[in-house]
């Protein structure tokens, strides 16, 4: 167990096989991050005294100019003796439910599309998470945890629902394929930023694409059951290349006040292959969907979207052209 003093600041125990960035979390300080994998670069800390090592050596966000300047990732910064840091903590990372690591048994796996299932996992002891937020998966056999969103954590905290895509040729895709329930995992969570805002009196839209769909049904989930929320539309844009797909309204059409207040915006990106296969809806990629459906309502709504980096990136411009106010944008970077 190492001791990790931050330079004017507090201190907290670091414990084996956890990094600087974790251990801080689940202290309960708020220790900037974002990716949780060595890809974004925003839980950079300097390391003043003390010595220690990167999980993943290859961390894309790690150059040789951080290290010039002894400074290391904390997603990946596993300490090798008692450490003193310099970064700067910021509240608004600061978890309402501190993340834990529990073993869980899978107890269910049921398709959705071709190539996105939910995978449902009971945990050894009661969490609770925030609609929206994700956990670190380790999967038999693999290295390195991976992240997953949440589609639906129980009541009690004891059942956590994943909706995950399968990637071809993925390490992991591959290692959930043969999973069967009574599989035994490592869950590590919650994390992530992009949680519901019930605070928040303005209509929502979820916007997905591919996996992105878990949160975003957490969020709609959690946004029609809410009481402070109670007066605000929720609208839910899912894209999809072809119509197989397509999905999520058949999870929105279960929740209370769907067809008035819940509205689902399906949009194709691509013309159907299958003769047989017709579509009238909308056609294009999901950000311009937006931009057309809502237009100057955007500045005016509480937006939380998800999906491939590509359709991130779209969105983050088309939301930035439009004026959409920083505060009101709500995602997680995933790469």
């Amino acid at each position: 167990m190492a001791t990790i003093q931050i330079e004017n600041g507090p201190a907290f125990s670091c414990g084996p096989h956890d990094t600087i960035m974790r251990a801080a979390v689940r202290a309960g300080h708020g220790f900037p991050y974002e990716c949780n994998a060595g890809s974004c670069g925003n839980c950079r800390f300097e390391l003043l005294e003390g010595a220690v090592h990167h999980h993943r050596a290859d961390s894309p966000a790690y150059g040789e100019r951080d290290q010039r300047r002894n400074r290391w990732l904390g997603c990946q910064a596993l300490p090798e003796s008692d450490c003193r840091i310099k970064v700067r903590l910021d509240a608004h990372y600061e978890s309402t439910y501190p993340p834990r690591k529990l073993a869980a048994e899978l107890v269910d796996i049921a398709p959705i599309t071709h190539d996105i299932s939910e995978f449902t996992f009971r945990v050894v002891e009661a969490q609770q998470a925030l609609p929206g937020q994700y956990a670190l998966v380790k999967l038999p056999g693999m290295d390195a945890p991976r992240a997953y969103s949440m589609c639906e954590v129980s009541d009690d905290g004891l059942t956590w629902a994943f909706q995950i895509k399968s990637v071809p040729n993925g390490k992991a895709s591959a290692v959930l394929a043969r999973l069967h329930p009574g599989a035994l995992v490592d869950i590590d969570g919650p994390y992530g930023m992009a949680y519901l805002r019930e605070d928040a009196d303005r209509d929502i839209l979820c916007v997905a694409g591919g996996s992105g769909l878990s949160p975003m049904i957490s969020v709609a989930r959690a946004a029609a059951r809410s009481s402070a929320l109670a007066g605000r539309a929720i609208h839910f844009l899912y894209g999809g290349r072809m119509m197989r797909d397509l999905c999520g309204e058949p999870m929105l059409q279960a929740l209370p006040g769907y067809g008035e207040r819940i509205h689902y915006h399906p949009v194709l990106s691509a013309q159907p292959l299958d003769g047989a296969e017709t579509w009238t809806g909308r056609q294009g990629f999901v950000h311009e969907a937006a931009a057309e459906l809502f237009g100057e309502r955007l500045k005016d709504m509480e937006v939380y979207f998800a999906g491939p980096p590509p359709m991130a990136e779209a969105i983050k411009r088309m939301l930035h052209d439009n004026a959409v106010p920083q505060g009101q944008v709500h995602f997680d970077e995933f790469y």
